[in-house]
């Protein structure tokens, strides 16, 4: 999943900053309703990813799969690793 086609996909530019807070709730909106529909277990962990680093804070609990759920705080914690390294 690319991280560029995502921010296209639900608000509509990949520089979501520039966009007024109205664009940008409306763009969450739809992120958080896909991600509830999202069946494919790939796409649906690409999704909880994106919400994650726009600072949505979605719990792992999210997914019902211990290992999903794993796979999420090892992303979490390469992020904010990733993050502070910056």
């Amino acid at each position: 999943m690319d991280f560029d086609a995502l921010l296209h996909q639900f608000f509509g530019t990949d520089d979501i900053a520039a966009l007024p807070p109205a664009q940008v709730a409306a763009g969450v909106d739809r992120l958080r309703l896909q991600f509830g529909l999202e069946r494919d277990e790939g796409r649906r962990f690409a999704l909880w990813c994106l919400m994650y680093m726009l600072g949505l804070e979605p719990g792992v609990d999210l997914f019902d799969d211990p290992e999903d759920q794993a796979a999420a705080r090892d992303f979490m914690d390469m992020a904010d690793q990733e993050l502070a390294e910056e």
